[in-house]
């Protein structure tokens, strides 16, 4: 027997996935998955992850007809120069604005923006103004650690997923499939 699912209205949501455990752009690459399913416009922007290399995402959203777009240069504790990690950074932003300001998505996924915040790379205060004025039926999704208290009070929804045990530790790198 199938039962009808009723929607309420729409409301565009602020939804936060933070802590120091896996799985926050998990999460919300199946918030993605769900959403287009529905066949919402959506959009993942990826402050971190960088342009030259493919992930398994990229991989799938490119099949879906979905833009997942790498705008940054990798892990920017590793960085050779942080001048450019911070310049990536302000320019990813730049395109996650004209992205939100256009109102041509129903969910904009801003993948590890808690970083640039965290490190004084971006004003946290533009960050909120530019979510407060979004279209007031977009949903944003927020990915990363240390999400700012402030961030965390706007937001609407936030889950916290903690690391209880990690294969790294015991020397297993990332996988194809599992972190890549």
């Amino acid at each position: 027997m199938n039962r009808e699912i009723k929607p309420g209205p729409r409301k565009g949501l602020v939804i936060i996935n933070t802590g120091n455990g896996k799985g926050k752009t998990t999460a919300a690459l199946g918030l993605l998955m769900r959403a287009r399913g529905r066949d919402f416009r959506v959009v993942m922007l990826q402050f971190l992850k960088s342009r030259k290399h493919t992930y398994g995402e990229h991989l799938m959203a490119e099949k879906m007809g979905v833009e997942i777009i790498p705008l940054g240069d990798g892990f920017t504790w590793e960085s050779q120069n942080i001048e450019i990690d911070k310049a990536l950074a302000r320019e990813c932003w730049q395109e996650c604005r004209k992205r939100i300001e256009s109102a041509e998505y129903d969910i904009v996924i801003l993948d590890e923006l808690t970083y640039p915040i965290t490190y004084g790379w971006l004003p946290l205060d533009e960050v909120i103004e530019v979510l407060k004025a979004r279209n007031p039926e977009m949903h944003i999704v927020i990915t990363g650690r240390n999400a700012p208290k402030e961030l965390i009070e706007f937001a609407d929804l936030v889950s916290e997923i903690n690391e209880i045990k990690h294969p790294f530790k015991r020397g297993i790198v990332a996988q194809a499939g599992i972190e890549l």
